[in-house]
This record gives C-alpha cells, sequence and structure tokens, in this order.
C-alpha cells in the first residue's frame, strides 16, 4: 500500500470479527518497528504476543476495556530501559519511551498495511498485567495493541487541521513568517 494511503487509513478500531489472525503478519509488524531509529542504536524493546483467548480476556478485564477481548491477538509492547539509562543517565527513559512510541506507531502503520486493524491501548492495570505475563518488574509495560479484522466499518473520525498545530519560531506564533524579506538596498547600509 501506498505510504499515505496507509496514514489516511489507520485508525483505531475497537470492534474485532472473530477470525484468526495470522502470527506471520503480527511478527512482520513488529519487525517493521524494529528497523526504526534508536538512541545509540540499542534496541530496548520485547514484544509479548498474546493469543490465548482466556489471557485476554482477562487483560481485557485488567484494562476496564472488554472490547479488548474481541481481538484474536494482543502485542504487549515491553521496553527495559536500563541499558540507556546506564549511558543517558536520566534522559535515557525519555529515550526509551520515546523508543516505544516510534515503535508503536510503526506497528500500527505496518499492520494497517497488512491489512489488520488495531488499536493504541495505555490504560490498564500494570502490576496485574505485568503479574499475568511473567513481565520482570525492571521491564515497563509501554502498550498494549490488540490486532484483528474490523468488524464493520467505521469511518475514520477527522483529525486536528495542519494549521492548528503548527507553531513558527517560537509557541506565540501561529502564522509562517514571509519568505521573503526585504533585502537592503544596493549601496544603503542596513
Amino acid at each position: 500500500m501506498d505510504f499515505d494511503k496507509v496514514i489516511q487509513e489507520r485508525k483505531s478500531v475497537r470492534c474485532f470479527k472473530n477470525k484468526i489472525v495470522n502470527f506471520g503478519t503480527v511478527i512482520e509488524a513488529i519487525d517493521s518497528a524494529i528497523q526504526g531509529p534508536f538512541a545509540g542504536n540499542f534496541n530496548n524493546l520485547k514484544f509479548v504476543i498474546v493469543e490465548s483467548e482466556k489471557t485476554i480476556d482477562n487483560i481485557a478485564k485488567q484494562a476496564s476495556q472488554t472490547w479488548i477481548n474481541q481481538a484474536p491477538t494482543l502485542i504487549i509492547v515491553c521496553s527495559e530501559d536500563m541499558h540507556l539509562e546506564n549511558q543517558y543517565g536520566a534522559r535515557g527513559k525519555d529515550y526509551a519511551r520515546q523508543q516505544a512510541g516510534a515503535a508503536i506507531a510503526t506497528i500500527l502503520m505496518k499492520l494497517t498495511d497488512l491489512g489488520l486493524s488495531s488499536c493504541w491501548v495505555g490504560a490498564f492495570n500494570y502490576e496485574i498485567v505485568k503479574e499475568m505475563l511473567k513481565i520482570p518488574a525492571h521491564v515497563h509495560i509501554e502498550a498494549i495493541i490488540p490486532v484483528g479484522y474490523e468488524k464493520g466499518s467505521l469511518k475514520k473520525p477527522r483529525k486536528t487541521p495542519i494549521e492548528g498545530v503548527l507553531r513558527w519560531e517560537n509557541w506565540n506564533t501561529t502564522r509562517r513568517p514571509p519568505l521573503f524579506r526585504e533585502a537592503p538596498m544596493h549601496g544603503v547600509p542596513d
């Protein structure tokens, strides 16, 4: 699919068909994510793929979002920050969050490209989900991504127009300065 079309087609889906997802497709999406940029070229991310209906149902309950249990597959995006923190100090934790966000966005886009639907879920009971999935204490869960085939076809909501998010040169300037500045007249000092 054309990249611009992928961006336009990607949406947060919360209603899935009862149809199994090919695990190779999920792995392909994760592989795309780990090709992205990483601070110091160090990939701090790990991914837990969940296909057990019982586990998915329990995770949906821990997120208080029961629609998650319709998805046949979950991708749990995790990060280990220790190396980045050792390398970059306190900023390492920021880099870990940035890397995870970039990877999650890439996964969502690649899933769309592969004909699957998904949603970025960040609200859930971290400690219980970590315990449920036997994720070590030092590992941070960044997101849960339910993956499946959309049931029905909801129209993607219109996002904020580009003009509403741009600033120029400083926070208070919402319009671009003139493209051409007046040049001093020849022979006349500035």
